[in-house]
């Protein structure tokens, strides 16, 4: 049968691609986690810079002038980003444990509703080992450094890879 859209075959792919991310990242995981620190960076910037752009073509003094000062506000928030990276590893470390924590309810709630032939087992195991990564890095902080947060994304990285190429096994056989 031919699939429709974005079938089996390319959802293996792209899980096997997404194991092979998480693998480099648990190589380097310093590399990876600065990599992450700075791309936030760089996206707060480009934010910075669309509101300002926003600003100037608004058209008007009270919106303009709103906008000038948050896009201002956001491309000085970034560059303090950018140029002390330790600062936004500990925030993003907070963040990301609580990303942990909440990503794993999730997939766990929807791994013990889901039938066992979507990948169930992967689904579900991927929930509770994203809650313990929340929990393990909640109780490491502050002595977390950039490189756990290379490592929690490798192996977050790996399972999602997991889940993908296991969910794609239905999509393919039908």
């Amino acid at each position: 049968m031919r699939d429709a859209g974005f079938g089996g075959k390319a959802m293996t792919t792209l899980g096997i691609l997404t194991i092979i991310l998480g693998g480099l990242a648990l190589v380097a995981p310093g590399f990876a986690g600065l990599s992450i620190i700075m791309a936030v960076g760089v996206l707060v910037l480009i934010g910075g810079i669309f509101r300002l752009i926003w600003a100037f073509r608004s058209g008007s003094f009270g919106k303009g002038m709103v906008g000038i000062v948050l896009g201002l506000l956001t491309i000085v928030a970034a560059i303090l980003m950018l140029s002390h990276p330790l600062i936004l590893a500990r925030t993003l470390t907070m963040l990301l444990a609580l990303y942990f924590i909440i990503d794993g309810v999730v997939e766990l709630i929807a791994g013990i509703r889901a039938v066992p032939e979507s990948g169930k087992m992967w689904l579900t195991l991927s929930g509770i080992i994203s809650i313990l990564l929340g929990i393990i890095l909640w109780t490491q902080f502050p002595f977390s450094g950039n490189w756990v947060l290379g490592i929690l994304f490798g192996v977050k990285l790996i399972f999602i890879g997991m889940t993908i190429t296991a969910g794609a096994r239905p999509v393919r056989a039908s």
